[in-house]
């Protein structure tokens, strides 16, 4: 029986690396996997999914995902969808019909909230509706375990407020412990 999995964790948690793994793994045993990612995460190019370590891999959209029926879903294994936070209610309900109805494994990565620790309506969703929901660990600069992601500015000072959604990466985040979230200290002093 197929499940939808969740697996959420901070930045740099390597979710994008793992779900990277996982499509391996699917096709060295000659299974075919098919990667998503929503249209709005442009960074590494569209029809790309890339992790920071330098691995990569060819990717659909999850809205081209979200209309495709039994037989173009019939020839893959598993369903993999990488920045699932930025799917929709509607997005995460079709990825449960991909579940339910064609017996088909996803298994979405995502970031669990955004740098104000509200949940992400992709992630909120799958925190709903997800059969197995799992962390991807990371740690803060003090050791403890890094739940949130910060935004800062050009001179490295926390920002509070603003679009839930602004695409960045190492230059524009990074994951802290609940603490240091509150505390504003993104670094070690």
């Amino acid at each position: 029986m197929a499940r939808l999995y969740f697996r959420y964790g901070s930045m740099g948690s390597s979710k994008t690396a793992n779900a990277l793994m996982v499509a391996y793994n699917y096709e060295e045993k000659g299974q075919q996997a098919l990667l998503a990612k929503p249209a709005l995460d442009d960074r590494d190019g569209e029809g790309i999914i890339a992790s920071r370590i330098g691995i990569s891999h060819p990717c659909i959209s999850v809205e081209q995902l979200v209309r495709m029926g039994a037989d173009e879903l019939s020839g893959f294994d598993c369903v993999i969808v990488d920045e699932a936070q930025f799917c929709t209610k509607e997005q995460v309900a079709r990825l449960t019909d991909i579940v339910d109805l064609y017996d088909t494994p996803v298994i979405c990565y995502g970031l669990r909230t955004d740098f104000q620790r509200n949940l992400f309506e992709g992630s909120l969703w799958l925190l709903a509706w997800a059969d197995v929901i799992e962390e991807v660990k990371t740690v803060c600069w003090c050791g403890c375990a890094a739940t949130c992601v910060a935004r800062f500015d050009a001179n490295g000072k926390m920002i509070t407020e603003g679009s839930q959604v602004q695409l960045g990466g190492n230059d524009s985040y990074v994951s802290v412990c609940r603490r240091h979230h509150k505390e504003g200290v993104l670094r070690r002093p």
